[in-house]
């Protein structure tokens, strides 16, 4: 069954964040995992607050995902994300 890790991310600095973006895309590809949505337009149709970035990762199944947030090469760049935003993530299983 296929999961889904979801990231609502609001970038405080977006020059910090830029080499985050190079070594998250490099390490989801290397997982196996693909990019749904990637910061595109957002449109809230319900509750608040309005989201800034959504991206939505789809892995084979949720043990790939774990895999991939838990990879020396994903935790090497988890930090620069968390310094230079703040949001939600989680992971999310398909039907």
């Amino acid at each position: 069954m296929p999961a889904y890790f979801v990231a609502e991310v609001e970038i405080t600095n977006p020059a910090g964040y830029e080499p985050y973006r190079v070594l998250a895309g490099a390490s989801i590809a290397q997982y196996g995992g693909r990019f749904l949505a990637r910061g595109g337009k957002a449109e809230l149709i319900e509750g608040s607050p309005e989201p800034q970035r959504v991206v939505i990762t789809e892995f084979a199944d949720a043990a790939a995902a774990h895999r991939w947030y838990n990879s020396p090469e994903y935790q090497a760049a988890l930090p620069i994300r968390l310094a230079n935003s703040r949001g939600r993530a989680f992971i999310v299983e398909g039907a």
